[in-house]
């Protein structure tokens, strides 16, 4: 049987990879960082909203008999508020392939993480979801980001 992945370079016999399917691998990598920077923007996103229900709708959110750990019900809206505008523009610059952004986009996901598992009393699904997003963030960023450098446009 003939191999036809890859062409014949001449009369000597010698067969190389051919650069359309070292690309298509390439492309597929990229790939996970455009899905960490899109999760990333709309998980910021949410937090946004979660932060802004949080501070201005005190009703929405039930709270366990021991309340919230740590702060008040304003206070975690505040650090919801804050930490998903940075995410939202974290997203954006690793969308642009900035390297700066991979390291802020896994400490902002990991904090987020964090912050959603103390929050994990007044709205626990969300919570958890928003938790397995992050780490599917971070693992995309930290496995593939290195790919972002060269071909992310």
């Amino acid at each position: 049987m003939t191999d036809h992945t890859q062409p014949w370079t001449g009369s000597t016999g010698a067969r190389t990879p051919t650069p359309p399917e070292r690309a298509v691998a390439r492309s597929r990598r990229v790939g996970w960082i455009w899905f960490a920077a899109a999760i990333t923007v709309l998980a910021g996103l949410f937090n946004v909203v979660e932060g802004l229900v949080a501070l201005f709708d005190r009703d929405y959110y039930v709270l366990g008999p021991s309340g919230l750990l740590v702060f008040t019900l304003n206070g975690w809206g505040w650090i919801h508020l804050i930490v998903g505008g940075l995410a939202v523009l974290a997203g954006i610059a690793l969308s642009t392939g900035a390297q700066w952004a991979r390291v802020v986009t896994v400490a902002l996901a990991g904090f987020n993480a964090l912050a959603q598992l103390t929050f994990l009393s007044a709205y626990p699904y969300w919570g958890i979801v928003v938790i397995a997003l992050d780490v599917l963030v971070i693992w995309a960023v930290i496995v593939h980001g290195d790919e972002s450098t060269y071909e992310i446009w």
